[in-house]
């Protein structure tokens, strides 16, 4: 027998299906545990259900004369006895006689050849009844499978120990009922044409259920063999190359394995498997070829795995590692991928922003002290063009051209110089949320 597969493998994921308690009741399964059992060849055939001839009676006059009461109609049970006629004599008289007409045997009215106020003779059949707590079955079997029977009136079944074939039949009218019968006797020909003789079995029918002419199916006995492991034919899915059954999990509440199994012989109700499964295991019956259209069922193996061992599992549904156990705790308590204690890639960003943050801030400073020299430079101009009273028009022109020029550049220079501040003092906060963030992710790793 082939090695089980562990839980968490593919293979088993793969072949798990997992249902709510809902959706077993949808389906409607229903599991039977492999045993060992006898075990029956079979051969299968067709036939009918006949009346046995010595339960049949028919009620006709002994007079000539005409039909005057009727008290039965076809499908009435009557008592050997009971009236279920009156006819009137043709002979003369006022009133002219008139004798009742009384059921030969007591069962049902299968016949009832005559209405009220027709001639009868005293050869004429009025109506029929049969005793159908007995019937016959008669398979058309054929003339190889007849030679592996044994009939109650044979002579070797007649000596210690012989026991007549026995055959499972069912009537396709009531597939609900299952009847077993013992081969009485072999009809008195055979057919020549298809090459099969008449098996006349005898059936018990309780209820009277049974009704001559139906038509029914034979599974004959051939052969029996002991302590076979076989399940319900029901429990095999698949074609006849890639047969399966599904065993119900031991752990898991309403989950259920597709196991490949060898199929051995089979016969009307049950299926050998000489491998597979194992005596101790439960397979689904009805329902199983439902469960060949839900695929992976509505909840997840590890869903599942959880609810029946109370802790975590991996998606696959194998146990957790250690360190799935750490990252597990770390997101739990809002910690990131740095709670397991090692870094993810994370320290290139960390330089690159600190170089950035670094030079910007030497930007800083060199903006603060160009502006200090801007100041000095523009109290310069003023002094200079203080004292310049006796220069012509031309200079003055010139001197107004670069003051203008100089106000243009001290506004960029302004500009450029908030701008260096604002991103300086935004380096400066993610530094220290760095750090913070540093500090934070040590006290994890060290929980």
């Amino acid at each position: 027998m082939p090695k089980p597969e562990a839980k968490g493998s593919p293979t088993m994921r793969a072949s798990t299906i997992i249902l709510t308690e809902e959706g077993v009741r949808n389906l409607r399964i229903e599991t039977v545990p492999v045993e060992e059992r006898d075990f029956e060849e079979t051969a299968f055939t067709l036939g009918r259900i006949e009346a046995i001839p010595r339960t049949v009676g028919t009620v006709s006059s002994r007079i000539a004369g005409r039909v005057v009461e009727l008290k039965v109609a076809p499908g009435d049970m009557v008592e050997a006895g009971a009236i279920v006629a009156r006819v009137e004599s043709r002979q003369p008289g006022d009133p002219p006689p008139v004798i009742p007409l009384r059921a030969p045997v007591g069962g049902m009215v299968t016949a009832l050849n005559v209405h009220l106020g027709d001639p009868v003779e005293p050869d004429k059949n009025l109506l029929e009844i049969t005793d159908l707590r007995e019937v016959y079955a008669v398979a058309r079997v054929p003339e190889h499978i007849a030679g592996r029977t044994r009939a109650a009136d044979a002579p070797d079944t007649t000596k210690a120990g012989g026991t007549a074939t026995a055959a499972h039949i069912t009537v396709t009218a009531l597939p609900r009922e299952k009847f077993d019968g013992k081969l009485l006797r072999f009809g008195t020909s055979a057919d020549r044409e298809s090459g099969t003789i008449d098996a006349i079995f005898q059936l018990t029918n309780p209820g009277g259920l049974l009704r001559p002419g139906m038509r029914a199916e034979f599974n004959i006995v051939l052969s029996k063999r002991s302590g076979v492991m076989s399940v319900p034919r029901a429990a095999i899915q698949g074609d006849p190359a890639t047969r399966h059954v599904y065993v119900k999990d031991f752990e898991l509440p309403h989950a259920f394995i597709k196991t490949p199994v060898v199929v051995g012989e089979m016969n009307d109700r049950y299926a050998e498997i000489i491998s597979g499964v194992l005596v101790v295991d439960e397979v689904v019956t009805r329902g199983s070829y439902s469960l060949g259209f839900v695929g992976g069922g509505t909840i997840s193996l590890k869903e599942a795995l959880d609810a029946a061992h109370g802790h975590e599992h991996a998606e696959d549904g194998g146990e957790l590692t250690e360190a799935q156990r750490q990252a597990l705790r770390a997101k739990r308590s809002g910690g990131s991928d740095n709670s397991h204690g090692h870094e993810h890639g994370h320290t290139g960003v960390s330089d690159f922003w600190m170089y950035t943050s670094a030079a910007l801030f030497v930007l800083l400073l060199l903006s603060l002290a160009f502006r200090g020299g801007g100041g000095k430079g523009e109290d310069g101009d003023g002094s200079a063009s203080g004292g310049g009273k006796h220069v012509d028009l031309h200079e003055s022109e010139v001197k107004a051209a670069d003051n203008s020029d100089k106000t243009g550049a001290l506004s960029l220079k302004f500009c450029a110089m908030a701008v260096g501040q604002i991103l300086s003092a935004w380096s400066l906060a993610f530094l220290f949320y760095k750090h913070h963030l540093f500090t934070v992710r040590e006290g994890y790793s060290q929980c």
